[in-house]
């Protein structure tokens, strides 16, 4: 289990080194100068050519690029241009509010779209996997920036049961939770639906059913374990795409992760931030994929020997 997890580590340190350059010449490749972001149109050229200097962005790209490696190896990942703190002083303090959603919207992923596919593949072709259709083509056809609005219009502003903004306790979670949650439990049940499908019309689940097995047990300690692999996966790859998805999320919500620190470094040219929170969301998602192969290897024996 070791040497295989080691070897998948191993994998995706070519994809960090690739994500972290790609991020770099993005980052200063789009127009933009973060020392007039900083001064203002009517700054004199002196100042800005001082702050340039001093900001280290008169070097040529390729001796910036350098720089920021050789700071990453000791643990230095710059100095935010907009806040003037280091940047993993910032990543570091609110990475745990986005972590803490990422996983809550998770849950609330899973609590959906486990139940809602086994349901639909259990009763296919009937009243029930219609409704849940209907409502996974209307999960996938409304974007969180879009969900996130409504139902703070709905249980926010008109009914006054959950918090609008901030970070609190479960009932600040709520909302947030659900709107990055929502659109990915549709993707995850319809994949639990396909695999349960497949599952059931399995010789092993004709004789468990002809042995006079209660159907609970056929479906979910037969079927529904069978059907973990591509389950596990859809849900590592979620995982992915929350932490993605919680900058749009954070920002509806006035959630204190890094969400809205990306967007305003964005928009401030902040080079060193923009980096340090894409970095963090990069190998967090590497982590996720060591822990799905994990899971692969504890579900299926046979994934250690390929």
């Amino acid at each position: 289990m070791i040497r295989y997890l080691f070897s998948r580590f191993l994998l995706t340190l070519p994809a960090l080194w690739l994500i972290l350059t790609m991020v770099f010449l993005l980052v200063h490749i789009v127009p933009g100068d973060p020392v007039q972001q900083m001064l203002g149109e009517g700054a004199r050229a002196e100042d800005s050519e001082r702050l340039r200097h001093a900001l280290g962005l008169d070097l040529p790209l390729h001796v910036q690029y350098a720089r920021y490696l050789a700071g990453l190896v000791r643990g230095d990942w710059g100095r935010s241009i907009r806040f003037g703190t280091p940047v993993l002083r910032v990543v570091l303090e609110r990475y745990p509010a986005t972590l803490e959603l990422a996983l809550i919207g998770l849950m609330v992923c899973a609590a959906i779209g486990i139940p809602a596919g086994a349901l639909a593949a259990h009763r296919r072709g009937r009243a029930a996997d219609r409704a849940v259709g209907f409502f996974t083509l209307l999960g996938l056809s409304v974007p969180n920036f879009a969900l996130g609005p409504v139902l703070i219009l709905i249980f926010s502003i008109e009914l006054g049961w959950l918090p609008v903004s901030g970070r609190g306790g479960p009932a600040h979670l709520l909302l947030p939770a659900v709107t990055l949650g929502g659109a990915l439990a549709a993707i995850l049940t319809r994949m639990v639906r396909s695999s349960m499908i497949e599952e059931l019309s399995s010789d092993y689940v004709r004789t468990a059913r002809a042995k006079g097995l209660p159907e609970r047990a056929v479906l979910f300690r037969h079927a529904f374990r069978n059907a973990l692999i591509p389950i596990v996966t859809i849900l590592g790859l979620q995982f992915g795409t929350l932490l993605a998805g919680t900058i749009v999320t954070e920002t509806i919500f006035s959630w204190p992760g890094i969400g809205r620190p990306t967007v305003q470094a964005i928009s401030a040219r902040d080079y060193p931030l923009v980096q340090g929170c894409i970095l963090i969301i990069a190998f967090s998602y590497v982590v996720v994929n060591l822990i799905t192969d994990m899971a692969y290897a504890l579900v299926d024996p046979r994934v250690r020997l390929e």
